[in-house]
Protein backbone atom coordinates (compact mmCIF):
# COMPACT_ATOMS: atom_id res chain seq x y z
CA UNK A 1 0.00 0.00 0.00
CA UNK A 2 1.52 3.32 -1.04
CA UNK A 3 1.30 6.49 0.99
CA UNK A 4 -1.42 7.76 -1.34
CA UNK A 5 -3.43 4.59 -0.61
CA UNK A 6 -3.26 5.02 3.17
CA UNK A 7 -6.87 5.23 4.44
CA UNK A 8 -8.03 8.49 5.96
CA UNK A 9 -8.52 6.87 9.37
CA UNK A 10 -4.82 6.00 9.50
CA UNK A 11 -3.56 9.46 8.49
CA UNK A 12 -2.52 12.28 10.80
CA UNK A 13 -5.13 15.06 10.58
CA UNK A 14 -3.70 18.59 10.61
CA UNK A 15 -6.26 21.39 10.91
CA UNK A 16 -5.57 25.06 10.09
CA UNK A 17 -7.74 27.47 12.09
CA UNK A 18 -8.08 31.21 12.66
CA UNK A 19 -10.07 34.34 11.95
CA UNK A 20 -11.20 35.40 8.49
CA UNK A 21 -8.48 36.79 6.26
CA UNK A 22 -5.66 35.76 8.60
CA UNK A 23 -4.15 33.90 5.66
CA UNK A 24 -5.05 30.33 6.62
CA UNK A 25 -5.53 29.24 3.02
CA UNK A 26 -2.31 30.93 1.93
CA UNK A 27 -0.37 29.16 4.70
CA UNK A 28 -2.01 25.85 3.75
CA UNK A 29 -0.94 26.34 0.14
CA UNK A 30 2.60 27.22 1.23
CA UNK A 31 2.84 24.18 3.51
CA UNK A 32 1.47 21.77 0.89
CA UNK A 33 3.33 23.35 -2.02
CA UNK A 34 0.16 23.43 -4.12
CA UNK A 35 -2.98 25.49 -4.65
CA UNK A 36 -5.13 23.42 -2.33
CA UNK A 37 -7.33 26.29 -1.17
CA UNK A 38 -8.79 29.29 -2.97
CA UNK A 39 -7.06 32.50 -1.87
CA UNK A 40 -8.65 35.97 -1.97
CA UNK A 41 -8.50 39.32 -0.20
CA UNK A 42 -12.24 38.98 0.44
CA UNK A 43 -13.03 37.88 4.00
CA UNK A 44 -14.78 34.51 4.25
CA UNK A 45 -13.52 33.08 0.95
CA UNK A 46 -13.23 29.62 2.55
CA UNK A 47 -16.86 28.67 3.15
CA UNK A 48 -16.49 24.94 3.91
CA UNK A 49 -13.66 22.79 5.28
CA UNK A 50 -11.32 21.71 2.49
CA UNK A 51 -9.46 18.41 2.92
CA UNK A 52 -6.46 17.03 1.08
CA UNK A 53 -4.81 13.65 1.64
CA UNK A 54 -1.10 13.85 0.90
CA UNK A 55 2.39 13.05 2.14
CA UNK A 56 3.99 15.70 4.32
CA UNK A 57 7.53 15.25 5.54
CA UNK A 58 8.57 14.55 8.23
CA UNK A 59 5.20 13.03 9.21
CA UNK A 60 4.30 10.90 6.17
CA UNK A 61 0.64 10.34 5.17
CA UNK A 62 -1.55 13.20 6.45
CA UNK A 63 -4.87 14.92 5.85
CA UNK A 64 -4.55 18.70 5.60
CA UNK A 65 -7.74 20.58 6.53
CA UNK A 66 -8.37 24.25 5.74
CA UNK A 67 -11.30 25.65 7.76
CA UNK A 68 -13.62 28.68 7.43
CA UNK A 69 -12.90 31.73 9.57
CA UNK A 70 -13.86 31.15 13.18
CA UNK A 71 -15.22 34.71 13.46
CA UNK A 72 -17.69 34.31 10.59
CA UNK A 73 -21.02 36.07 11.08
CA UNK A 74 -24.67 35.76 10.12
CA UNK A 75 -26.78 32.63 9.71
CA UNK A 76 -24.44 31.08 7.14
CA UNK A 77 -21.45 32.13 9.20
CA UNK A 78 -22.80 30.26 12.21
CA UNK A 79 -23.11 27.12 10.09
CA UNK A 80 -19.51 27.53 8.92
CA UNK A 81 -18.28 27.95 12.49
CA UNK A 82 -20.22 24.81 13.43
CA UNK A 83 -18.42 22.94 10.64
CA UNK A 84 -15.10 24.20 11.98
CA UNK A 85 -15.97 22.91 15.47
CA UNK A 86 -16.73 19.52 13.95
CA UNK A 87 -13.26 19.47 12.39
CA UNK A 88 -11.75 19.92 15.87
CA UNK A 89 -13.11 16.48 16.76
CA UNK A 90 -10.82 14.84 14.19
CA UNK A 91 -7.78 17.12 14.47
CA UNK A 92 -4.55 15.52 15.68
CA UNK A 93 -2.51 18.74 15.38
CA UNK A 94 -3.88 22.27 15.10
CA UNK A 95 -2.23 25.26 13.45
CA UNK A 96 -3.69 28.58 14.59
CA UNK A 97 -2.91 31.14 11.90
CA UNK A 98 -2.72 34.67 13.37
CA UNK A 99 -2.49 37.87 11.34
CA UNK A 100 0.72 39.48 12.67
CA UNK A 101 -0.51 42.94 11.69
CA UNK A 102 -3.75 42.63 13.65
CA UNK A 103 -2.58 40.50 16.57
CA UNK A 104 -4.56 37.98 18.59
CA UNK A 105 -8.31 38.44 18.78
CA UNK A 106 -11.14 36.99 20.84
CA UNK A 107 -11.76 34.13 18.41
CA UNK A 108 -8.05 33.19 18.55
CA UNK A 109 -8.32 32.97 22.34
CA UNK A 110 -11.45 30.85 22.04
CA UNK A 111 -9.69 28.47 19.67
CA UNK A 112 -6.69 28.14 21.99
CA UNK A 113 -9.14 27.31 24.78
CA UNK A 114 -10.73 24.61 22.63
CA UNK A 115 -7.31 23.15 21.75
CA UNK A 116 -6.44 22.92 25.44
CA UNK A 117 -9.84 21.53 26.39
CA UNK A 118 -9.53 18.77 23.79
CA UNK A 119 -5.81 18.24 24.46
CA UNK A 120 -4.84 18.96 20.86
CA UNK A 121 -1.18 19.94 20.37
CA UNK A 122 -1.06 23.24 18.49
CA UNK A 123 1.23 25.72 16.77
CA UNK A 124 0.71 29.48 16.74
CA UNK A 125 1.69 30.54 13.21
CA UNK A 126 2.12 34.33 13.02
CA UNK A 127 1.45 34.95 9.36
CA UNK A 128 2.32 38.08 7.33
CA UNK A 129 5.43 38.53 9.46
CA UNK A 130 7.13 40.14 6.46
CA UNK A 131 4.68 43.03 6.83
CA UNK A 132 4.54 43.22 10.63
CA UNK A 133 8.26 43.41 11.40
CA UNK A 134 10.64 41.15 13.25
CA UNK A 135 8.99 41.59 16.66
CA UNK A 136 5.81 39.78 15.59
CA UNK A 137 5.26 36.68 17.68
CA UNK A 138 8.38 37.08 19.86
CA UNK A 139 6.32 37.60 23.02
CA UNK A 140 4.32 34.48 22.19
CA UNK A 141 7.56 32.52 21.84
CA UNK A 142 8.39 33.49 25.42
CA UNK A 143 4.91 32.71 26.72
CA UNK A 144 4.74 29.26 25.17
CA UNK A 145 8.33 28.21 25.75
CA UNK A 146 7.54 26.93 29.24
CA UNK A 147 4.46 25.02 28.07
CA UNK A 148 6.51 22.07 26.84
CA UNK A 149 6.27 20.46 23.43
CA UNK A 150 2.47 20.55 23.18
CA UNK A 151 2.53 24.06 21.79
CA UNK A 152 4.92 26.50 20.20
CA UNK A 153 4.92 29.76 18.29
CA UNK A 154 6.59 30.62 15.00
CA UNK A 155 6.77 33.56 12.59
CA UNK A 156 5.81 32.72 9.00
CA UNK A 157 5.05 34.44 5.73
CA UNK A 158 2.93 32.62 3.19
CA UNK A 159 4.00 35.25 0.65
CA UNK A 160 7.79 34.94 0.99
CA UNK A 161 7.98 31.40 2.37
CA UNK A 162 9.69 32.56 5.56
CA UNK A 163 9.27 30.05 8.37
CA UNK A 164 7.21 27.55 6.32
CA UNK A 165 9.85 24.80 6.47
CA UNK A 166 10.30 25.42 10.20
CA UNK A 167 6.52 25.27 10.65
CA UNK A 168 6.40 21.81 9.08
CA UNK A 169 9.25 20.69 11.34
CA UNK A 170 7.43 22.05 14.41
CA UNK A 171 4.24 20.22 13.43
CA UNK A 172 6.20 16.96 13.20
CA UNK A 173 7.99 17.63 16.50
CA UNK A 174 4.76 18.30 18.36
CA UNK A 175 3.02 15.25 16.95
CA UNK A 176 5.90 12.91 17.84
CA UNK A 177 5.98 14.31 21.38
CA UNK A 178 2.23 13.85 21.74
CA UNK A 179 2.37 10.26 20.43
CA UNK A 180 5.20 9.47 22.85
CA UNK A 181 2.92 10.50 25.70
CA UNK A 182 0.20 8.12 24.48
CA UNK A 183 2.41 5.09 25.08
CA UNK A 184 2.98 2.09 22.84
CA UNK A 185 1.24 2.09 19.48
CA UNK A 186 -1.85 -0.12 19.37
CA UNK A 187 -1.96 -3.20 17.16
CA UNK A 188 -5.02 -4.81 15.66
CA UNK A 189 -4.12 -8.41 16.52
CA UNK A 190 -0.42 -9.14 15.93
CA UNK A 191 0.54 -8.50 19.57
CA UNK A 192 -1.63 -11.51 20.53
CA UNK A 193 0.26 -13.85 18.20
CA UNK A 194 3.75 -15.21 17.63
CA UNK A 195 5.75 -15.53 14.44
CA UNK A 196 4.57 -18.44 12.29
CA UNK A 197 1.03 -18.62 13.73
CA UNK A 198 -1.80 -19.47 11.37
CA UNK A 199 -4.98 -17.40 11.58
CA UNK A 200 -8.22 -18.14 9.74
CA UNK A 201 -10.08 -15.10 8.42
CA UNK A 202 -13.74 -15.69 7.57
CA UNK A 203 -14.75 -13.20 4.88
CA UNK A 204 -18.26 -13.50 3.43
CA UNK A 205 -18.62 -12.60 -0.24
CA UNK A 206 -22.23 -11.48 -0.51
CA UNK A 207 -24.20 -8.54 -1.88
CA UNK A 208 -22.74 -6.25 0.78
CA UNK A 209 -19.14 -7.10 -0.17
CA UNK A 210 -17.55 -4.49 -2.46
CA UNK A 211 -16.89 -5.96 -5.91
CA UNK A 212 -13.25 -6.79 -6.56
CA UNK A 213 -11.91 -5.82 -3.13
CA UNK A 214 -12.08 -6.40 0.62
CA UNK A 215 -13.42 -3.96 3.18
CA UNK A 216 -10.86 -1.90 5.07
CA UNK A 217 -10.77 -3.81 8.43
CA UNK A 218 -10.12 -7.05 6.55
CA UNK A 219 -7.27 -5.47 4.60
CA UNK A 220 -5.76 -4.02 7.76
CA UNK A 221 -5.88 -7.31 9.66
CA UNK A 222 -4.22 -9.15 6.76
CA UNK A 223 -1.45 -6.54 6.63
CA UNK A 224 -0.96 -6.70 10.41
CA UNK A 225 -0.64 -10.49 10.24
CA UNK A 226 1.85 -10.33 7.38
CA UNK A 227 3.95 -7.75 9.24
CA UNK A 228 4.08 -10.17 12.18
CA UNK A 229 5.17 -13.03 9.88
CA UNK A 230 1.93 -14.91 10.53
CA UNK A 231 -0.10 -16.84 7.94
CA UNK A 232 -3.56 -15.55 6.99
CA UNK A 233 -5.93 -18.21 5.65
CA UNK A 234 -8.86 -16.41 4.00
CA UNK A 235 -12.07 -18.40 3.52
CA UNK A 236 -15.83 -17.97 3.32
CA UNK A 237 -18.24 -18.98 6.07
CA UNK A 238 -19.31 -22.24 4.40
CA UNK A 239 -15.73 -23.54 4.39
CA UNK A 240 -14.78 -23.19 8.07
CA UNK A 241 -15.24 -26.80 9.12
CA UNK A 242 -13.41 -28.26 6.09
CA UNK A 243 -10.51 -25.85 6.52
CA UNK A 244 -10.10 -26.71 10.21
CA UNK A 245 -10.12 -30.45 9.40
CA UNK A 246 -7.44 -29.97 6.75
CA UNK A 247 -5.01 -28.21 9.09
CA UNK A 248 -2.26 -30.19 10.84
CA UNK A 249 -2.82 -28.25 14.04
CA UNK A 250 -5.55 -25.86 15.18
CA UNK A 251 -5.13 -22.23 14.15
CA UNK A 252 -3.94 -19.68 16.68
CA UNK A 253 -7.17 -17.74 16.14
CA UNK A 254 -10.26 -17.41 13.95
CA UNK A 255 -11.40 -13.91 13.00
CA UNK A 256 -14.80 -13.57 11.36
CA UNK A 257 -17.03 -10.94 9.87
CA UNK A 258 -19.64 -10.06 12.51
CA UNK A 259 -22.59 -10.85 10.25
CA UNK A 260 -21.77 -14.58 10.18
CA UNK A 261 -20.67 -14.82 13.83
CA UNK A 262 -23.46 -17.22 14.80
CA UNK A 263 -22.76 -19.63 11.97
CA UNK A 264 -18.98 -19.61 12.34
CA UNK A 265 -18.95 -20.19 16.09
CA UNK A 266 -20.81 -23.48 15.58
CA UNK A 267 -17.87 -24.84 13.55
CA UNK A 268 -14.98 -23.48 15.65
CA UNK A 269 -13.97 -25.65 18.65
CA UNK A 270 -14.17 -23.94 22.04
CA UNK A 271 -10.41 -24.20 22.55
CA UNK A 272 -9.72 -22.05 19.46
CA UNK A 273 -9.92 -18.28 20.13
CA UNK A 274 -12.69 -16.67 18.09
CA UNK A 275 -13.34 -12.98 17.57
CA UNK A 276 -14.42 -10.55 14.85
CA UNK A 277 -12.91 -7.82 12.72
CA UNK A 278 -15.23 -5.31 14.36
CA UNK A 279 -14.17 -6.26 17.89
CA UNK A 280 -10.51 -5.96 16.88
CA UNK A 281 -11.24 -2.55 15.35
CA UNK A 282 -12.84 -1.37 18.61
CA UNK A 283 -9.71 -2.53 20.43
CA UNK A 284 -7.50 -0.75 17.90
CA UNK A 285 -9.47 2.49 18.30
CA UNK A 286 -9.21 2.23 22.08
CA UNK A 287 -12.83 1.73 23.19
CA UNK A 288 -13.36 -2.03 23.41
CA UNK A 289 -13.94 -2.07 27.19
CA UNK A 290 -16.58 0.65 26.76
CA UNK A 291 -18.19 -1.34 23.95
CA UNK A 292 -18.35 -4.48 26.11
CA UNK A 293 -20.05 -2.58 28.94
CA UNK A 294 -22.43 -0.89 26.53
CA UNK A 295 -23.55 -4.16 24.94
CA UNK A 296 -25.11 -5.25 28.23
CA UNK A 297 -27.63 -2.41 27.86
CA UNK A 298 -29.31 -4.36 25.04
CA UNK A 299 -31.14 -6.57 27.54
CA UNK A 300 -32.42 -3.51 29.41
CA UNK A 301 -34.10 -1.86 26.43
CA UNK A 302 -37.83 -1.18 26.80
CA UNK A 303 -40.73 -0.47 24.46
CA UNK A 304 -40.33 2.96 22.92
CA UNK A 305 -36.60 3.28 23.66
CA UNK A 306 -34.60 5.01 20.94
CA UNK A 307 -31.39 3.39 19.68
CA UNK A 308 -28.94 5.26 17.47
CA UNK A 309 -27.07 3.16 14.91
CA UNK A 310 -24.16 5.24 13.62
CA UNK A 311 -21.58 4.75 10.90
CA UNK A 312 -18.44 6.77 10.23
CA UNK A 313 -18.77 6.61 6.44
CA UNK A 314 -21.53 6.84 3.86
CA UNK A 315 -22.24 4.03 1.42
CA UNK A 316 -24.97 2.71 -0.83
CA UNK A 317 -27.51 0.82 1.29
CA UNK A 318 -28.21 -2.78 0.29
CA UNK A 319 -31.58 -4.47 0.75
CA UNK A 320 -30.24 -6.37 3.79
CA UNK A 321 -27.91 -3.63 5.08
CA UNK A 322 -26.28 -4.44 8.41
CA UNK A 323 -26.88 -1.05 10.05
CA UNK A 324 -30.39 -0.28 8.88
CA UNK A 325 -31.85 -3.78 8.53
CA UNK A 326 -29.93 -6.60 10.22
CA UNK A 327 -29.00 -5.04 13.56
CA UNK A 328 -32.49 -3.55 14.11
CA UNK A 329 -33.98 -6.97 13.35
CA UNK A 330 -31.60 -8.73 15.74
CA UNK A 331 -32.28 -6.16 18.47
CA UNK A 332 -36.04 -6.62 18.26
CA UNK A 333 -35.70 -10.41 18.16
CA UNK A 334 -33.36 -10.45 21.17
CA UNK A 335 -35.39 -8.05 23.32
CA UNK A 336 -38.93 -8.66 22.09
CA UNK A 337 -39.47 -4.92 22.48
CA UNK A 338 -40.79 -2.24 20.15
CA UNK A 339 -37.54 -0.28 19.78
CA UNK A 340 -37.29 2.93 17.78
CA UNK A 341 -34.25 2.95 15.51
CA UNK A 342 -32.51 6.07 14.23
CA UNK A 343 -29.44 6.09 12.00
CA UNK A 344 -26.56 8.48 11.34
CA UNK A 345 -23.70 8.28 8.89
CA UNK A 346 -20.60 10.23 7.93
CA UNK A 347 -20.31 13.51 9.81
CA UNK A 348 -23.94 13.39 10.95
CA UNK A 349 -23.21 12.11 14.47
CA UNK A 350 -25.52 14.05 16.86
CA UNK A 351 -24.17 16.45 19.47
CA UNK A 352 -27.03 15.60 21.85
CA UNK A 353 -27.23 11.88 22.58
CA UNK A 354 -29.46 12.07 25.65
CA UNK A 355 -32.64 11.02 23.76
CA UNK A 356 -31.07 7.61 23.12
CA UNK A 357 -31.03 4.59 25.42
CA UNK A 358 -28.11 3.10 23.48
CA UNK A 359 -25.67 4.01 20.70
CA UNK A 360 -24.36 1.23 18.44
CA UNK A 361 -21.48 2.49 16.31
CA UNK A 362 -19.66 0.82 13.44
CA UNK A 363 -16.01 -0.16 13.91
CA UNK A 364 -14.91 3.32 12.82
CA UNK A 365 -12.36 2.16 10.26
CA UNK A 366 -12.82 5.36 8.23
CA UNK A 367 -12.50 7.63 11.29
CA UNK A 368 -9.19 8.50 12.87
CA UNK A 369 -8.65 7.52 16.50
CA UNK A 370 -9.23 11.04 17.82
CA UNK A 371 -12.64 11.41 16.16
CA UNK A 372 -13.72 7.96 17.28
CA UNK A 373 -12.62 8.70 20.84
CA UNK A 374 -14.47 12.02 20.65
CA UNK A 375 -17.72 10.27 19.73
CA UNK A 376 -17.33 7.64 22.43
CA UNK A 377 -16.37 10.33 24.95
CA UNK A 378 -19.46 12.37 24.04
CA UNK A 379 -21.65 9.38 24.87
CA UNK A 380 -19.83 8.80 28.17
CA UNK A 381 -20.22 12.43 29.27
CA UNK A 382 -23.94 12.29 28.51
CA UNK A 383 -24.27 8.93 30.34
CA UNK A 384 -25.47 7.12 27.23
CA UNK A 385 -24.26 3.49 26.87
CA UNK A 386 -22.33 2.92 23.65
CA UNK A 387 -21.15 -0.24 21.91
CA UNK A 388 -20.15 -1.22 18.38
CA UNK A 389 -21.42 -3.56 15.69
CA UNK A 390 -19.23 -6.57 16.39
CA UNK A 391 -19.55 -6.40 20.17
CA UNK A 392 -23.33 -6.02 20.00
CA UNK A 393 -23.69 -8.90 17.53
CA UNK A 394 -21.49 -11.18 19.66
CA UNK A 395 -23.56 -10.27 22.73
CA UNK A 396 -26.87 -10.98 20.97
CA UNK A 397 -25.49 -14.35 19.81
CA UNK A 398 -24.42 -15.23 23.36
CA UNK A 399 -20.73 -15.50 22.50
CA UNK A 400 -19.33 -12.15 23.64
CA UNK A 401 -17.36 -13.70 26.49
CA UNK A 402 -15.74 -16.13 24.09
CA UNK A 403 -15.03 -13.32 21.63
CA UNK A 404 -12.98 -11.34 24.15
CA UNK A 405 -11.44 -14.15 26.21
CA UNK A 406 -8.00 -13.41 24.75
CA UNK A 407 -8.18 -10.02 26.50
CA UNK A 408 -7.85 -10.94 30.22
CA UNK A 409 -9.27 -7.68 31.64
CA UNK A 410 -12.41 -7.95 29.49
CA UNK A 411 -12.97 -11.66 30.10
CA UNK A 412 -12.83 -10.91 33.83
CA UNK A 413 -15.42 -8.15 33.37
CA UNK A 414 -17.87 -10.66 31.90
CA UNK A 415 -17.23 -13.48 34.35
Amino acid sequence: MSLNDTPSGERIHIGFFGRRNAGKSSVVNAVTGQDLAVVSQVEGTTTDPVKKAMELLPLGPVVIIDTPGFDDEGALGELRVKKTRQILAQTDIAVLVIDSQRGRCACDEELVGLFKERKIPYVLAWNKSDLAGKKAGEKEEENTASAGLKTCSIRVSALTGEGIYALKEKIGELYRAWKAEQGEERKLVSDLLTKGDQVILVIPIDKAAPKGRLILPQQQVIRDLLDARCTAVCIQEDNVKATLESMRKPPAMVITDSQVFARVQEDVPEEVPLTSFSILMARYKGFLSTAVKGAAQIDHLQDGDRVLIAEGCTHHRQCDDIGTVKIPRWLRTRTGKDILIETASGTGFPEDLTPFALVIHCGGCMLNEREMQNRIGRARVQNVPVTNYGTAIAYMNGILKRSVEMFPDLAEMLS
